[in-house]
C-alpha cells in the first residue's frame, strides 16, 4: 500500500490526503503536537512524503528535525511560494529565474527541498471553498486598490492537488510552477466576485489609506506574471480551473 506521510494538514494539505485516501492510501497527517518518536516511526514506512510547512525564522522546522529520515524516502513534495522570484514588475517568469525574493525563508527552503530531491511547487495566492472572497464581499470588507498595472497568478486548491497527484505519476525532480492561465490584477477579481453576487464593487482606494500588515503591503508591491508551462509539459498537468472566473464560478456554486 502507498503511504503518504504529510507535515501540516492545512487548508491545502487535508484536500491532498483526502483525494489520496478515496484511491486507498495509507495517509499519517503530522502537526505540531505529533511526537518526534512517533514521527520517525512513521516515515521509516512511508513510500511518498509531502510537506507544507512554511519556514520559520531558524529555517525549516521539518527538515531541521526529519531531514536525514526524508531523504532516504523516493517520493518527496515541497508547497512552497511564488514570492521566491520577487518582483518582476509584471515580466513572466518561470522555473529557470533567479530567485531574488524578499522572502529569504522560502527561498532557502525551497533550495533546501530540491537538493533532496524533492518535487517543489511554487504556488501563487491559494483560492477554493472556504477560502475565497466572497465572505469579504458580503460583509463589505473587500478593496479594490489603486495599483495600475499590477498583476498576478492563483491558484485553486484542487489544482494544486491534481499538480501533486500528477507528480506522482511522472516527471523529473525539481521545481514546478503550479499557477492559473490568467495572471490578472486584483480588481478584476473583485469585480467579478461582486459580479456573480450581484453587488455593487467596492470604491478605489489608495494602498496607503488601508489598514493592512506589512506583510500584505509587500504583498501588492510585487507584481509578476508566473508560467506554468513546465508543469504542463513535464507533469501532464492542466488546471482544471484556468482563470479565478472558473474558480470562484465554482467556489460559489459550493457553497
Amino acid at each position: 500500500m502507498a503511504r503518504l506521510v504529510l507535515f501540516g494538514p492545512g487548508f491545502t494539505g487535508i484536500r491532498v490526503a483526502t483525494a489520496l485516501q478515496r484511491e486507498g492510501w495509507h495517509v499519517d497527517a503530522i502537526n505540531r503536537t505529533t511526537s518526534a518518536e512517533t514521527v520517525r516511526a512513521t516515515l521509516a514506512h512511508a513510500t511518498h512524503i509531502v510537506s507544507t510547512v512554511p519556514p520559520g525564522e531558524e529555517g525549516d522546522p521539518v527538515l531541521a528535525a526529519y531531514g536525514d529520515a526524508i531523504g532516504t524516502i523516493s517520493w518527496i513534495g515541497y508547497l512552497s511560494s511564488t514570492g521566491v522570484y520577487g518582483d518582476t514588475q509584471g515580466a513572466w517568469v518561470d522555473e529557470s529565474a533567479s530567485l531574488t525574493g524578499r522572502r529569504d525563508g522560502r527561498i532557502a527552503a525551497d533550495l533546501a527541498w530540491q537538493a533532496l530531491g524533492a518535487r517543489v511547487f511554487r504556488l501563487p495566492g491559494i483560492y477554493g471553498p472556504g477560502r475565497a472572497m466572497f465572505e469579504r464581499l458580503r460583509a463589505g470588507k473587500a478593496h479594490r486598490i489603486d495599483l495600475p498595472g499590477q498583476v498576478f497568478c492563483r491558484i485553486h486548491v484542487d489544482d494544486i492537488v491534481a499538480g501533486v497527484r500528477a507528480a506522482m505519476r511522472q516527471g523529473p525532480p525539481g521545481a514546478y510552477n503550479l499557477s492559473d492561465d490568467l495572471p490578472a490584477p486584483q480588481n478584476d477579481v473583485v469585480e467579478f466576485g461582486c459580479r456573480l453576487l450581484n453587488l455593487p464593487a467596492p470604491p478605489l482606494r489608495a494602498l496607503e489609506d488601508l489598514d493592512l500588515s506589512p506583510a500584505a503591503r509587500a504583498f501588492y508591491r510585487e507584481n509578476r506574471r508566473v508560467a506554468n508551462g513546465k508543469a504542463k509539459r513535464l507533469l501532464g498537468w492542466r488546471p482544471l480551473y484556468p482563470t479565478y472566473r472558473e474558480g470562484l464560478a465554482a467556489v460559489l456554486a459550493s457553497i
